[in-house]
């Protein structure tokens, strides 16, 4: 990097605000969400304003590209190498097909989010390999990304958590402290998207007081199951899910997976929550359930998991339950969220500063890259890829 980039970046630092592209390609591979966001100050005087949202549908291409080495535990080495520029210049298109579109040049924006595309997560406990740790890989080469669209990228942010200790996810904590900590009010943001996780924040508290962890299977279990029996994307609502009966002995075979009772904090992915896993327990039952009965179980499985960690926090005083990803959505799963819960809990749709439901986990990277750039050291995540 030469003293012109680095007076560049210092440029974009001293803004008073900048405007920020966040990407997020998340496990369900329906596509690349794009939020165009407005973030000023830095640390916990950050605000984020969504300006734009898309969500850039994937090919089928894509999908089979990327599944070939999605969540398997042996991939063509080779292959999986040129994957990954090609996915950083396939980003690079959909940017710059979303921006004119937007009516916008590569010089509007300061800097580009890009989260990539997990492909694999191996938390240290699941994995057999003594000698190793944690580790994650997101596919999309942030170079790629930056020469491309001619705009300066971060990438690659889940490496720095992993160095200092972590297991590469989530990351929302950071992003959910500097815009939604609360002095009077708990607050737990709960994601539902292919895993489900959740953040912590309890009222009045301090970034060191945050909890944050995967809890379970979000969508990912339902979603595949729809795509193999159903020929559709994800089960619409949880109208499939509604017109089936919980089936009490897979339920206790999908809660006895060893994930759910390993401590806190902990990661998954559907390297363990799989269609495979699913088939060997449903292959265990005395009496086969219908295809909608496995559903029912699927959405009835979520909810325990949430509940039964969101119940284990003792919180006292008043909550609010804010919801994001694609699960908001199923109408079923949160009514039994909402019924469930004690009167403490307000349960509502995240809806702020115009970030919401869909555009939250894209807005959160732009958080963070605004923080790597821009940020006083409370944390920083992501490298720094400039165009040339």
């Amino acid at each position: 990097m030469g003293i012109k980039q680095i007076n560049q970046l210092s440029a974009i630092a001293n803004k008073p605000s900048r405007i920020i592209l966040g990407l997020m390609s998340g496990t369900s591979l329906d596509g690349l969400d794009l939020a165009l966001c407005q973030v000023s100050g830095a640390g916990t005087k950050t605000r984020c304003e969504l300006l734009k949202f898309t969500t850039a549908p994937y090919d089928s291409e894509f999908k089979e590209k990327v599944r070939k080495v999605f969540a398997q535990d042996t991939v063509d080495f080779e292959y999986l190498t040129l994957l990954n520029p090609w996915i950083g210049s396939y980003h690079a298109k959909i940017i710059n097909q979303t921006l004119t579109h937007w009516q916008l040049k590569s010089q509007d924006i300061d800097l580009i989010a890009s989260h990539g595309q997990t492909v694999y997560h191996c938390p240290h406990h699941q994995h057999s390999h003594a000698e190793f740790g944690n580790g994650t890989l997101q596919l999309g080469d942030g170079d790629h990304v930056a020469t491309h669209t001619q705009i300066i990228t971060i990438s690659d942010f889940r490496q720095k958590h992993i160095a200092k200790g972590g297991e590469g996810a989530p990351l929302a904590q950071y992003g959910d402290f500097l815009l939604y900590q609360n002095s009077d009010v708990h607050r737990i943001l709960l994601n539902l998207g292919g895993i489900a996780n959740f953040t912590v924040l309890k009222a009045g508290g301090k970034i060191d007081d945050i909890q944050c962890t995967d809890i379970g299977p979000g969508n990912t279990l339902m979603d595949a199951y729809c795509q193999q029996y159903f020929n559709v994307p994800y089960d619409e609502a949880g109208a499939f899910a509604a017109q089936g009966i919980v089936s009490d002995e897979l339920l206790g075979l999908l809660k006895s997976v060893p994930f759910f009772h390993y401590a806190l904090p902990k990661t998954t992915g559907p390297e363990v929550f799989s269609l495979m896993m699913l088939e060997d327990k449903l292959m265990r039952l005395s009496i086969v359930p219908s295809h909608y009965d496995v559903l029912a179980t699927l959405n009835e499985l979520t909810a325990w998991c949430v509940l039964e960690q969101i119940n284990r926090l003792g919180l006292h005083g008043p909550a609010e339950l804010l919801l994001s990803g694609g699960g908001a959505h199923n109408t079923l799963l949160i009514s039994k969220l909402k019924s469930r819960l004690s009167e403490q809990f307000d349960v509502t749709k995240l809806s702020s500063d115009g970030v919401g439901v869909d555009s939250k986990e894209a807005a959160l990277f732009a958080v963070l890259a605004n923080e790597c750039v821009a940020g006083n050291g409370l944390f920083s995540f992501g490298k720094i890829s400039l165009p040339g």
